[in-house]
């Protein structure tokens, strides 16, 4: 019972029978209701006739002075097989020596005979031990009630009409809640089985195992349930291959330093280097590594904080001619080293209102990526414009240039392909959503890429994380 297997055709048989529970409790209610109305109506109609009838025969015997004139005679068994009822007759002898034609007759107090209305009651007849529903209606002289006529037939009747309705209901329903049955297991299994193969996938997922099978066909909602599943299976296993390849390129950037650090420590303390160039140019490198690591500790330090939105923008009046220079002189020293033309090119002058730090820092993680791309003797571009309300700043290396299925993935975090952590990009993105811009990146393969961080000049749209005021 515990199986969705099992219990979805029991909650769809059950709504089933309710359903037809209620329906054939309101049809047998309606219906004993238009019985009832029916056969009311039936005797109304015959009563009156036969009524009609007797007042006739009445007002032609009283109104006849031929000693040859006889009042009509009716055959009261004949009417009855006429009409499909009980009649009986209540009032005086209207045909004096002539008795009431063999209608049967009943006690005066039955209904007030005299009131000269029709009435609907019940009764039991003193020839009978049934219940019987009865109309009256007069007979009339002129506009003188001289008697009654009753029309009657027995409960009974109409109640066994209900329970032909009742018991054909009956059979209509074991057979209907069997066949609705049949088709609640089927629709459930449709149901179901994708459901047990998600299960399934689910399992293997907890598991560790991404590459999983997912129902190609299920029915509505499920179908689109299970095309997200199978995507973030995808997502998940991408996601434990990029941690896998974080986790080995930041082990291999921090071993790096950290083992020129050491060694160069070492040297120092066992007295190897006596040169006091040599001993100088030790301590630069220790200086160097030692920077180098600060920047991939701080770089983990902001992503995390990017992640859980608990990163700061403060705002400031920012000189992006100066902030640019800044930037050119960071990086002046390594293009020199490694012979990259490395240009910079000014054509405004803006002053924007932003976080000065997250901009020179978006900026160069911009133009380190550049750098990391473009080979010895490339060229790397630096430019600063302003156009249509806002800010570009311009990145445009000479490197290998980026395929557009990689374009998108490159943003992503732990995603690189030029070395490193593939930190730089990933920050850079979502710094510059934060200061209400945004990267645009447009790259040929063989040729270059160009990066573009386009900053608004007013007031950067506040962020969902703390904002302060220098």
């Amino acid at each position: 019972m515990g199986s969705l297997r099992v219990r979805l055709p029991l909650v769809f048989l059950g709504g089933i029978v309710l359903a037809g529970v209620l329906t054939a409790a309101i049809s047998i209610r309606l219906f004993q209701s238009f019985a009832h109305d029916s056969t009311l109506s039936n005797l109304s109609r015959e009563a009156q006739g036969v009524a009609q009838l007797y007042s006739y025969a009445v007002n032609q015997s009283y109104g006849n002075k031929s000693d040859r004139a006889k009042p009509p005679v009716y055959t009261a068994s004949s009417l009855e097989r006429a009409t499909g009822v009980r009649l009986y007759f209540v009032g005086p002898n209207l045909f004096p020596g002539q008795g009431i034609t063999g209608l049967r007759v009943l006690p005066f107090k039955t209904i007030d005979w005299t009131s000269g209305r029709s009435e609907t009651f019940e009764f039991t007849p003193p020839d009978s031990h049934k219940r019987f529903l009865a109309v009256s209606d007069p007979i009339l002289v002129g506009d003188h009630a001289v008697g009654a006529i009753v029309a009657a037939a027995p409960k009974a009747n109409v109640s066994h009409r209900v329970y032909s309705l009742v018991r054909r209901l009956v059979l209509a329903g074991i057979f209907g809640a069997l066949l609705a049955g049949l088709i609640a297991w089927y629709l459930s299994l449709r149901i179901v089985r994708p459901v047990l193969q998600l299960s399934d996938a689910a399992d293997e997922v907890a598991r560790g195992n991404y590459d999983v099978d997912v129902p190609q066909r299920a029915p509505g909602e499920l179908g689109h349930l299970s095309t997200r599943f199978g995507e973030m299976a995808n997502r998940l296993a991408e996601a434990e291959r990029i941690e896998r390849n974080f986790l080995m390129s930041v082990s291999h950037e921090l071993r790096t330093p950290l083992t020129a650090i050491r060694g160069h420590v070492s040297a120092l303390l066992e007295g190897v280097v006596e040169d006091p160039e040599l001993e100088r140019l030790s301590l630069e490198t220790v200086e160097a590594e030692a920077s180098r690591l600060e920047r991939l500790v701080g770089d983990i330090i902001d992503l995390a904080k990017l992640d859980t939105h608990r990163f700061t923008v403060m705002r400031e009046e920012v000189d992006m001619e100066q902030l640019v220079e800044r930037a050119y002189e960071t990086y002046r020293e390594e293009a020199r080293r490694r012979s990259i033309d490395f240009q910079r090119d000014v054509n405004a002058s803006p002053v924007i209102e932003s976080d000065g730090d997250r901009v020179l820092q978006i900026v160069g993680n911009l133009l380190s990526n550049a750098f990391r791309a473009t080979p010895d003797g490339g060229r790397v571009t630096l430019e600063l414009a302003q156009r249509n309300g806002s800010v570009q700043v311009s990145v445009e290396d000479t490197g290998p240039g980026i395929s557009p299925d990689k374009q998108e993935r490159l943003f992503r975090p732990f995603v690189s392909d030029s070395g490193g952590t593939g930190l730089g990009l990933a920050i850079a993105k979502e710094l510059s959503g934060a200061l209400g811009g945004k990267i645009e990146l447009t790259s040929e393969v063989g040729v270059g890429s160009r990066f573009e961080l386009v900053l608004p000049v007013g007031t950067p749209a506040q962020p969902a994380s703390a904002v302060g005021k220098r």
